[in-house]
């Protein structure tokens, strides 16, 4: 991911909120708290990260909320409430996935139900196939115990071969990552040689490099 020296905007990840419209199922939010229709029905890109039956604090008190974390043009996160039916698809549907697929670029896409319903289904952007999923038994289903489950997996990637062609991908996002926390070259530097006995992200393991990566994600969470 190129950077662009000089003005611009704040290197931080696009929120996208998930609601059932007239002409649109998803919004950003402007500067100024505004809703900016999204109407394209579909995203694009590398899936780095989930946070399942994420605590937020709203207008209307705490909520539960999931976040997929996507890097694609820039990064992004796709909000949904924890117990609607496209955070629940979505769990349905990464939790069929394999991880040869989870290391190449997957579709994100949002699919009109009645009245206020919006599921997620997930398209192989190469072969235009959908992920398939059963809704058979939902209601038996433990989510909360299917979220820990697909985060382990999304989050907790082990294989030193299941990381080794998405290296450019990871280290991409935590420049993103450290531009978020206002880290200096140097403070990374130095936070990798004490950690690791290393200066460069380039000379960490796979395995390291998620870890790190996994590590700047939840200082960011806690700030």
């Amino acid at each position: 991911m190129d950077v662009k020296l000089g003005f611009g905007s704040i290197p931080k990840p696009q929120y996208v909120f998930v609601s059932r419209e007239t002409d649109h199922c998803w919004y950003m939010l402007s500067d100024d708290a505004k809703s900016i229709p999204i109407y394209d029905r579909a995203l694009t890109g590398v899936i780095t990260g989930i946070e399942v039956n994420k605590k937020i604090e709203t207008s209307y008190g705490e909520a539960g909320k999931t976040d997929l974390h996507i890097l694609a043009d820039k990064p992004y996160v796709i909000r949904s409430g924890s117990e609607s039916y496209f955070s629940k698809s979505l769990l349905l549907a990464l939790d069929v996935i394999t991880w040869e697929q989870l290391r190449h670029p997957l579709t994100i896409a949002v699919s009109p139900g009645e009245k206020t319903i919006v599921f997620c289904t997930i398209y192989n952007p190469v072969t235009y196939r959908s992920v398939d999923i059963s809704w058979d038994g939902h209601k038996e289903i433990d989510w909360q115990v299917l979220g820990q489950k697909v985060s382990l997996k999304i989050n907790g990637i082990q294989s030193v071969n299941q990381v080794s062609e998405n290296r450019d991908v990871f280290i991409a996002q935590t420049d993103t990552y450290l531009a978020q926390l206002n880290w200096s070259p140097e403070k990374g530097k130095e936070f990798l040689q004490q950690k690791y006995g290393k200066k460069s992200r380039q000379l960490l393991s796979d395995t390291e490099l998620v870890e790190f990566t996994n590590y700047l994600r939840s200082q960011l969470s806690r700030s």
